[in-house]
């Protein structure tokens, strides 16, 4: 009984962490390994790649590498997908997300910007579907050097054959030349899944506030280096540090 306890509580995490990584939408400015999104999309032509590796105090880990590509369809559409490896309670997994996002307002000349992304995920182990997304980011530019995002959404956990709403805010201050900070809440609202018998219960932090705060330096218009620290990002209540790197071409 404790043995098939200890995988149903195993299974239970990493059914958590990957619903905490499909919260990560399709990434512009702001995005590599922070979660709350931002309205703009680069120009047709485009193309970007954004890693990381995320660290927990728990010894959970993830690591993560999301390329993509602005295309015109009609109107300039971010096609990208992203590759993780993470491991949670000792176990391993590797899955994949594919992804697109819009500029529906640009924020330049505006008083605020909005886009709409999606994606669908799955385990790359066994093939099997891990979810989907759909987030509207809005932006608001109080001045060059100060912008605020806020996210709302919706996100299809397979797994637990749970729905929940999301949402974000954050800010992104750029308070010296090359160096931005960048903080973010963010999570989601929905039923959590029910336990199986004699398992533990299912784990609340689901359902808490996430939070990240990081420096992001520019040595160069087309690079970024992110040092992030964050709590509970992936559903899990511990701290984090990670580590990340942007790159535009």
């Amino acid at each position: 009984m404790k043995i098939a306890q200890h995988f149903q509580r195993r299974l239970a995490r990493l059914t958590l962490l990957t619903a905490g990584l499909l919260l990560a939408p399709a990434s512009a400015h702001a995005a590599g390994a922070f979660a709350v999104d931002d309205s703009e999309i680069g120009k047709p032509g485009e193309c970007k790649v954004e890693s990381w590796v995320s660290f927990a105090g728990n010894r959970d880990l993830v690591a993560a590498t999301s390329p993509a590509c602005v295309f015109n369809a009609g109107i300039p559409l971010e096609i990208g997908g992203q590759l993780q490896r993470s491991r949670s309670d000792s176990a391993w997994s590797t899955s994949g997300v594919v992804k697109a996002k819009a500029n529906l307002i640009s924020s330049e000349g505006n008083a605020f910007g909005i886009g709409i992304s999606g994606g669908s995920g799955w385990n790359l182990i066994t093939g099997a579907g891990t979810g989907g997304f759909i987030n509207v980011p809005v932006t608001i530019a109080l001045r060059d050097t100060f912008k605020i995002n806020l996210n709302a959404g919706w996100m299809y956990d397979t797994p637990s054959k749970i729905g929940y709403f999301t949402w974000g805010t954050g800010f992104e201050w750029n308070f010296v030349k090359q160096f931005t900070l960048i903080g973010e809440v963010y999570g989601q609202d929905g039923r959590l899944a029910t336990p199986e018998p004699d398992a533990a219960p299912s784990n609340n932090s689901v359902r808490e506030p996430r939070t990240q705060l990081g420096l992001r330096y520019t040595p160069k218009e087309n690079v970024d280096f992110d040092v992030i620290w964050g709590r509970n990002i992936t559903g899990e209540n511990s701290n984090w540090v990670t580590l990340g790197v942007n790159l535009r071409f």
